[in-house]
């Protein structure tokens, strides 16, 4: 157990972090039915959305364009900001390319290369909680309808 826990900002400012320095992130999406999907994504944050992109007839790709939310695990379990959000589906040529190459040059793979069709899925966070150990459960919340609590 850590010392002491955290204040909210001190975990505003940790999450902040590993949204801008991260690569993977857990994505948790649900079919229409309710079926359940866990797989890990790379993701590019650009200070208000985390971008991500994986094949459109995927699991993933079709619970995201069926349901539009998401839930994000970043961190370990130890650690963890979990992120709910809103998803906008984005065909895979309709980004800028300086958007694309960003998103590129931090995963480390061209979803706009040739081959499997992929979609972009850009996440705005509507929920943001953050712990590490039962004494940092109470005040978890940091982002609640889509504003920052601190």
């Amino acid at each position: 157990m850590s010392a002491d826990p955290r204040s909210r900002a001190q975990r505003r400012r940790d999450t902040e972090h590993r949204l801008a320095h991260d690569t993977d992130v857990w994505v948790a999406s649900a079919s229409p039915d309710g079926s359940p999907y866990l797989v890990p994504l790379s993701f590019d944050w650009d200070g208000e959305a985390l971008l991500m992109a994986t094949p459109r007839d995927s699991p993933t790709g079709r619970n995201l364009a069926a349901t539009r939310a998401v839930r994000l695990g970043l961190g370990h379990t130890r650690d963890v900001s979990m992120i709910e959000g809103e998803v906008e589906v984005l065909e895979i040529d309709a980004l800028p390319q300086e958007r694309g190459d960003r998103f590129a040059a931090r995963a480390g793979f061209d979803p706009r290369a040739p081959g499997t069709p992929y979609r972009w899925f850009r996440i705005s966070p509507r929920r943001i909680q953050a712990w590490r150990e039962v004494d940092e459960l109470p005040d978890r919340e940091l982002m609640r309808d889509g504003r920052w609590l601190v």
